[in-house]
């Protein structure tokens, strides 16, 4: 892989793409966060067992978007609270055992810590229906409506998961943070867009934006679904109505309804979320903003972001 493969960190600075918003973007979130919030929550908590000392955890589950029951773990310090909150996000098709070590450990650094479950990758339920076929993978399901998209429904999953956190006795409801990577740094961008819960959100490589520019660009990865989706369908009505219902997901159109500090981290070489599409998104936040770079790092566990990561969350959400 060359280094770097996309533009030159001087050209990523400044790059700042014409958003593609609908003219109905704002009408349709409205709408559609109240269409979630309609849903009861039905929140379940089982005590669950894990060889730790100073951390209680429990398997929670609750009804997200279409009625679906998302489901994660969460923990929480045992030393008398409240504690600040934190929601986790996890990556595409990638959570291991739900994450549940990540949680805990979160919790030991004194965070009560809910790692939801995307809808579908891992132990959640999918209640959303496509009314068309789509390719391997969640990225073209239900590509072609925005009402029946698939990340609509995770969107507000997301934002549900929120609620259910704030909800509990032992959490601070003003000290809630959001985090994860790639997929769930997209998930943390879009919660803090779509909800005044969070105070701070730290996102990872995020995914789910500019995405015309993604799927020119990403030599590997989920963006490729996309690609593969338009090669099976020549006719060209099928990429405008595909790439419209993507505006609406697209985290780049979101940003600026961001308003909590955020911190972001990418690596030069990330083939799975290109740099640029990561600056498109950075680059239309209009809140209190930092990102690091990584010159020599792609998609990956990036160690020393890790500690810049607990340091920021410290300072916003016990300082």
């Amino acid at each position: 892989m060359a280094q770097p493969y996309d533009l030159s960190l001087d050209q990523l600075r400044a790059y700042r793409p014409e958003l593609t918003r609908q003219d109905d973007f704002d009408s349709f979130w409205a709408d559609t966060k109240c269409e979630a919030h309609a849903e009861p929550l039905d929140v379940e908590v089982r005590k669950q067992e894990y060889p730790v000392d100073g951390v209680r955890l429990y398997e929670l589950s609750y009804r997200g978007f279409q009625g679906a029951r998302i489901r994660g773990w969460y923990a929480a310090p045992e030393s008398a609270g409240p504690h600040p909150g934190l929601v986790v996000y996890h990556g595409y098709n990638y959570s291991f055992d739900g994450g549940v070590h990540e949680i805990v450990n979160l919790a030991l650094h004194g965070y009560a810590t809910f790692g939801m479950q995307t809808r579908g990758q891992y132990g959640s339920e999918d209640t959303m229906i496509s009314p068309e076929g789509h390719y391997a993978g969640w990225m073209t399901k239900g590509i072609l409506h925005k009402e029946t998209y698939y990340y609509r429904g995770v969107y507000m999953d997301a934002i549900r998961a929120l609620e259910v956190l704030s909800e509990m006795p032992e959490v601070r409801r003003d000290r809630i943070g959001v985090t994860g990577g790639s997929q769930g740094g997209a998930l943390t961008l879009a919660a803090a867009a779509l909800s005044d819960i969070p105070c701070v959100a730290v996102a990872e490589y995020p995914y789910l934006s500019h995405f015309r520019r993604a799927v020119d660009v990403a030599p590997k990865g989920p963006y490729l679904e996309i690609n593969e989706f338009f090669r099976r369908n020549g006719d060209v009505s099928v990429e405008e109505r595909a790439m419209a219902t993507l505006s609406y997901h697209d985290v780049m159109n979101l940003a600026g309804w961001i308003h909590c500090p955020v911190l972001t981290a990418i690596g030069l070489v990330d083939e799975i979320t290109p740099p640029s599409t990561v600056f498109a998104v950075y680059n239309h936040l209009q809140t209190e903003k930092e990102i690091r770079v990584y010159r020599y790092f792609g998609h990956e566990y990036i160690p020393s972001f890790q500690t810049e990561k607990l340091a920021y969350l410290r300072k916003r959400l016990k300082g």
